[in-house]
């Protein structure tokens, strides 16, 4: 029957490759704005308090590949390895964040078909800290790069320079 078909049928909002395509478009932008500090910017210009744009960024990869391979295995580092992660000292030029960026994003495209797509929608507990669905977790990584990029491109305007176009993600 028609009817049975379509109220048994899977609706998908979004898939798992343009979940993928869209967070690596948001790293493609926070790659530019990387780019667009001034090197010693970079790793000691904050405004109001705020960490200096290389410890978010570390921050930032910090998270991606250990989250992944949790998001893939359910196995996590525990809460006090994933601090140690998010806190990594930044290298001490910009060139080599650059290239860990890069790095980071190659091994993210390598491990993101190796998750099996029934985890989007399971719950677990990510780096031993926060219980939600995995869907959630990926969100929130991409949330907090988008937040923290939004902190830099307060520095780069307050240093009189214009950050890159949040909207062009090639």
């Amino acid at each position: 029957m028609k009817n049975n078909e379509i109220e048994t049928k899977e609706h998908v909002v979004i898939t798992p490759e343009n979940l993928l395509e869209h967070w690596q478009g948001h790293r493609r932008v926070t790659r530019r704005v990387i780019e667009a500090f001034p090197e010693d910017k970079f790793f000691n210009y904050s405004v109001g308090g705020m960490r200096p744009f290389a410890d978010m960024v570390m921050e930032m990869l910090g998270m991606a590949v250990p989250g992944l391979e949790g998001l893939i295995t359910g196995k996590w580092v525990s809460g006090e390895e994933a601090n140690a992660l998010f806190s990594k000292r930044a290298p001490s030029t910009r060139a080599e964040v650059l290239r860990l960026w890069d790095e980071t994003t190659d091994k993210i495209n390598e491990l993101w078909p190796q998750i099996p797509p029934h985890r989007f929608q399971e719950v677990d507990v990510a780096f031993g800290q926060y219980e939600a669905p995995m869907h959630f977790i990926v969100f929130y990584w991409i949330d907090n790069e988008i937040h923290h990029r939004g902190q830099a491109y307060v520095y780069l305007r307050s240093l009189g320079i214009a950050p890159p176009p949040f909207w062009d993600r090639n």
